[in-house]
């Protein structure tokens, strides 16, 4: 029955069921839930048992009363999978005292009619889609004790009828977009324990009334747009457990006091702010702290030795501040840290310590997780006990002035994920032991003075995704073993060294190698064929070597190389017509080899910036702007035989570039007479206002590409010259709360960036439109191939209606969007989340190849850069419905977790093709639950019926049954993406789990 009917018939119906006999009232309470029910999606099934047949007080999550049995007193559906609205007849549950509907994907407003319900002691409705304001209505449930409206998309200011909950004890508001100034009347919740206000934008000073809640115990108010000082009287608070501030723009210093006070205080999170001074020794006094986070501020001054009296202390964050300690003062604190006895987290990195490390380092708590020392000012020699820190995960050296070896006891931490000494002064061969450390993902030893020859034993950690050891002193060859570490994917790099010898063919194993660095060293011979199998590879670079004889043909195959860099070496022959054929190529150096013959025309060759070319005499031809000699029989004698030559070429080419160089000045040229405040990303061309809108033809809806929460993309033609160039541009709709905060976190994202499966930014543009309104975009590569989400579900007029993808399309694209992430969460300067990862965001370009994009929810981890580790704190979050992890509704944490979930759902969507919001199924994780059911018997009933055909076709019968290969990888898929969609974010794979998975998969198809 329509929804409104039933609401028109219960509205006629109430009268009469007042009326029935108190025996009755069971069925008034049965006919409300049962119009609840109707509002509601239940693909799980949890609300089966929700039926005439059975007793309504046996309904799952129904609780009725001891003292009125026939009265429902609770409904506990905490985690049902359910999706859809709440309805109003709720408010008809009189007798109602506990409300938790928390863990679901219900969307829509908040019902007024909740006020009915005075008996009301418990609203749980967190981790949830609501939106729309917290009506005022609640403010009449009098006997509240537990609100909790955490992790919803609930707008608006906080109504002032909330003070008149005079009984509530726990009030949770975090993660919602609340705004307005921070609420003043939660002063008269005099017996409010835990608030939670965190990750809203609240504004205003810091609030003063917290002295005033005799029993407050735990307070999140981080993340918001809070400022001034901290007024006397919070450091009175002897009540506070946990505390957190983090993420506003609170000023001033901590008294020399503050902590004398605080005998129950556990968790104190002030970092991000823009506190100055010492940091109290009164700290010790809060003798039950366990985590300190006083990172990104202005602190100064040395750490208080008082903090060794903290036993409890796990994680101590003070990086990125102004701390000091030098050669006789200012380390004391790491001698007193040796009690802590706990500690997991030690973080220093961005300060200003100085001076020979403590032998004391190596006497800290052998649960020391992390390590971080990154730019200071560090000398001496790294201790020989640091061994003794055997359950190290992280440790980060890098940018100090550590000289002399490294200690051969580090081949004790056994359990090391990340290990960088990076830009010290270190010397000496590398010690066999580090061999031992088999759980490796990064080695970067790059920017030191070690020698000697690379050692063989490196070949041991074949969990390697990234090894650094460029800029160094190394000689003899490149050992074999370094070629046999199939998981090298993101980077290796031996550049800058001494190394002689060839490539080994066996460099054909590092099949998935995003980035190989060798240039500048004295490598010789050919590039070996082999080369080619490396399929995946973005940038090669070689240049500076003493390589011979012609490019291969073999290197036709690396479809997604972006940087060939062979200059400098003798390399000879033509230039291989294949290079033009390579749509991604975007910058390609052949300088200074003995390259002879025609310069191709068409694709790299055709853009004059892309290429260099000079210093090979014996080429000719090419487009206009190279000035090169036409060719004939005569260009293919060497043109440096006459003088008159040796003047005329070094001329042309300087003319050459300088008109290279007007040109490109020309088409980015910053007009003052058509926008002076123009603006653009560091780094990147310069661009107006009115050439974009002459690239788009006026924003025409003709060249409308789709259209977000913060933005529409357009079509457009940047034209410069003798070339186009196809982009996509977002306009920012400025007007959108958060538009802003989105145009600001997707350029500071992008602004470091590069990487194959990463769509390029051009440029972005911050300026005044033709109306002298502000106007903001961002100019991106144009992806011919459209959206993921345009292929897996094409509109009834959307061009690729009738295209679809095929399994291997599928595997493809499933490994770029995990080698994306593995380098969002592990590789760039800082790790960095992109928080609202789905079909929509993943574009294909010419090739298929897909490229994650839209960074304007993207959080960088800054704190954690070298840690490696979840953020303790979030922004607030936005994210997208049902791709949205549940623990963005559940507790403050962003996390490199949250992007797999989504990672997760985009897997199974793409191998069952059904939206996770598809109305079969609802929303998020009942698509998951689907899956999860039928993985082990009717795996064929959910699979994309274009994926069955394909499965089921002449082509993939095997003695006419089903390609046993193709059946098992779906499977595998499926599997992989129920397992990184797991509820509980440690529970998910990593995205180097993920990779080793995806090449199984890949390696079954073949």
């Amino acid at each position: 029955m329509h929804v409104l009917h039933l609401f028109c018939f219960f509205r006629i119906l109430r009268p009469c069921l007042a009326a029935l006999p108190r025996s009755s009232h069971d069925s008034a309470d049965k006919l409300t839930l049962l119009s609840f029910k109707s509002m509601l999606l239940d693909p799980a099934g949890s609300l089966a048992s929700w039926n005439s047949s059975n007793h309504l007080c046996s309904w799952r999550g129904v609780v009725c009363g001891r003292r009125h049995p026939e009265r429902v007193i609770a409904l506990q559906m905490n985690s049902f999978s359910l999706a859809g609205r709440i309805s109003p007849f709720v408010g008809n549950l009189t007798f109602v005292r506990e409300l938790d509907l928390s863990n679901n994907h219900l969307d829509g407003k908040i019902p007024e009619e909740l006020g009915q319900l005075r008996r009301l002691q418990v609203i749980n409705l967190t981790r949830n889609f609501l939106e729309g304001s917290i009506p005022a209505a609640l403010g009449r449930c009098t006997q509240l004790l537990y609100l909790n409206l955490g992790f919803n998309h609930l707008q608006g200011e906080l109504p002032s009828e909330i003070g008149s909950l005079k009984n509530i004890v726990f009030l949770n508001l975090v993660a919602n977009g609340l705004s307005g100034q921070f609420p003043q009347f939660i002063a008269n919740l005099s017996s409010i324990q835990a608030l939670g206000l965190g990750n809203n934008t609240f504004s205003g000073p810091f609030p003063s009334f917290l002295h005033q809640l005799p029993n407050l115990s735990r307070v999140s108010i981080e993340f918001n747009n809070l400022s001034g000082v901290i007024p006397p009287s919070f450091w009175n608070i002897s009540t506070l457990i946990g505390f957190s501030a983090a993420g506003n723009a609170i000023s001033g210093t901590i008294p020399s006091n503050a902590f004398n006070n605080f005998p129950h205080l556990q968790v104190f999170y002030m970092e991000n702010n823009l506190f100055h001074g010492r940091i109290p020794a009164s700290l010790g006094n809060a003798s039950h702290l366990s985590r300190i986070q006083l990172h990104t501020n202005f602190f100064s001054g040395s750490v208080p030795p008082e903090v060794g009296k903290l036993k409890d202390l796990q994680f101590l964050k003070l990086a990125d501040n102004f701390l000091e300690a030098n050669e006789t003062i200012g380390w004391e604190f790491v001698n007193a840290l040796t009690n802590c006895t706990q500690l997991q987290m030690l973080e220093l990195a961005f300060n200003r310590f100085g001076g020979v490390l403590p032998g004391s380092f190596s006497n800290l708590s052998t649960s020391l997780f992390y390590l971080i020392l990154e730019n200071n000012t560090i000398s001496g020699t790294i201790p020989e006990g640091i061994g003794n820190l055997i359950n190290l995960q992280g440790l980060d050296l890098s940018n100090n002035h550590f000289t002399g070896a490294l200690p051969s006891s580090l081949g004790m931490l056994q359990s090391l994920n990340g290990f960088s000494v990076a830009n010290n002064k270190l010397n000496g061969s590398i010690p066999l032991s580090i061999g031992n450390l088999t759980q490796l993902n990064y080695l970067i030893f790059l920017s030191n003075e070690f020698g000697g020859t690379i050692p063989r034993a490196l070949g041991n950690l074949t969990n390697l995704l990234e090894l650094l050891l460029a800029y160094n002193n190394f000689v003899g060859s490149i050992p074999i073993e370094i070629f046999n570490i199939h998981t090298l994917t993101i980077a290796l790099d031996l550049s800058h060294n001494k190394l002689e010898g060839s490539i080994q063919t066996e460099i054909r194993n590092l099949k998935n190698l995003v980035e190989l660095h060798l240039e500048s060293n004295m490598l010789s011979g050919e590039i070996p064929s082999s080369l080619g199998e490396c399929q995946l590879l973005q940038n090669l670079y070689l240049a500076n070597n003493l390589f011979t004889g012609s490019i291969p043909l073999a290197l036709e195959e690396m479809k997604g190389l972006e940087i060939l860099d062979l200059s400098r070496n003798n390399f000879s022959g033509q230039i291989p017509e294949f290079l033009e054929n390579l749509s991604s190529l975007s910058h390609l150096n052949l300088s200074f080899n003995n390259f002879s013959g025609e310069v191709p025309t068409s694709g790299v060759f055709a853009n004059a910036t892309k290429i260099s070319i000079q210093g090979n005499d014996e080429l000719c031809g090419g487009i206009y702007y190279l000035h090169l000699p036409t060719c004939s029989s005569e260009s293919s004698k060497r043109r440096h035989s006459s003088p008159v030559i040796l003047v005329v070429i070094p001329l042309a080419a300087t003319l050459g570039v300088l008109l290279l160089v007007y040109l490109f000045l020309t088409c980015h040229k910053k007009k003052s007479s058509e926008n002076r405040s123009t603006e653009s990303m560091e780094g990147h061309p310069l661009i107006s206002y009115s050439q974009l809108v002459k690239a788009t033809e006026g924003f025409s809806t003709t060249n409308l590409l789709g259209t977000g929460t913060f933005g529409s993309v357009f079509r457009g033609t940047l034209c410069c010259r003798n070339y186009e160039n196809l982009v996509a541009v977002k306009v920012l709709k400025l007007q959108t709360p958060g538009a802003h905060k989105s145009f600001e976190a997707e350029c500071e994202a992008m602004r470091n960036l590069r990487h194959r499966n990463l769509v390029k930014i051009i440029t972005s543009c911050s300026s005044i439109d033709s109306k002298g309104d502000d106007f903001k975009a961002i100019v991106f590569d144009f992806m011919p191939n459209g959206s993921l989400e345009h292929w897996l579900h094409p509109g009834a007029s959307n061009q690729l209606e009738q295209r679809c993808l095929n399994l291997h399309q599928t595997v493809s694209i499933i490994f770029d969007v995990a080698y994306a992430l593995d380098y969002l969460h592990w590789h760039g300067v800082a790790p960095i989340v992109h928080c609202d990862l789905k079909p929509s965001n993943v574009l294909l370009d010419a090739d298929m190849v897909a490229h994650v994009g839209d960074f304007g929810l993207a959080k960088i981890l800054a704190e954690e850069s070298s840690s490696f580790q979840p953020s303790t704190s979030s922004m607030g979050f936005r994210g997208t419905i049902g791709y949205a992890p549940p623990e963005y509704g559940a507790g403050n944490i962003i996390s490199t977790h949250g992007d797999i979930y989504s990672y997760g759902i985009i897997i199974l969507e793409m191998v069952t093709g059904r939206r996770p919001t598809d109305n079969t199924f609802g929303h998020g994780l009942s698509l998951r639950k689907y899956v999860e059911m039928a993985i082990n018997n009717r795996v064929m009933d959910i699979v994309n019926i274009e994926l069955v055909t394909e499965l089921e076709n002449e082509n993939a019968r095997v003695d006419g049954a089903p390609n046993r290969k193709m059946l098992h990888s779906l499977i595998s898929l499926l599997k992989l993406g129920v397992l990184c969609s797991e509820e509980t974010p440690s529970s998910r794979m990593s995205t180097k789990d993920i990779i080793k998975e995806l090449h199984a998969i890949r390696k079954a198809l073949t």
